[in-house]
């Protein structure tokens, strides 16, 4: 999960997007239009970075397709320490 944690977040053009989804959600879980809403994003845009998430174990959604609350997963959850590594690093 690391080495995804990784690529996903900092080895892709779209992983600045990515870490600040996944630090909105770790605050607290979202829908995809409030994350477009509160970080300031084309919706379709954060619909793409949370399908990256969700492909990658990073992320899931809980209910149905339009209305879906994202948050992390528990493998994200156990290696959260690497994700703080990865987002403090791109401060």
């Amino acid at each position: 999960m690391e080495a995804v944690l990784w690529y996903v977040l900092t080895g892709t053009r779209g992983g600045a997007n990515r870490a600040r989804i996944l630090r909105a959600l770790d605050s607290r879980p979202r829908n995809a239009n409030q994350l477009a809403e509160d970080l300031d994003l084309d919706y379709k845009t954060v619909r793409h970075h949370l399908d990256v998430l969700m492909e990658n174990s990073v992320v899931q959604s809980s209910g149905d397709d339009y209305g879906a609350v994202y948050l992390p997963t528990d493998r994200a959850r156990a290696n959260w320490d690497t994700i703080e590594e990865i987002l403090d690093g791109m401060e």
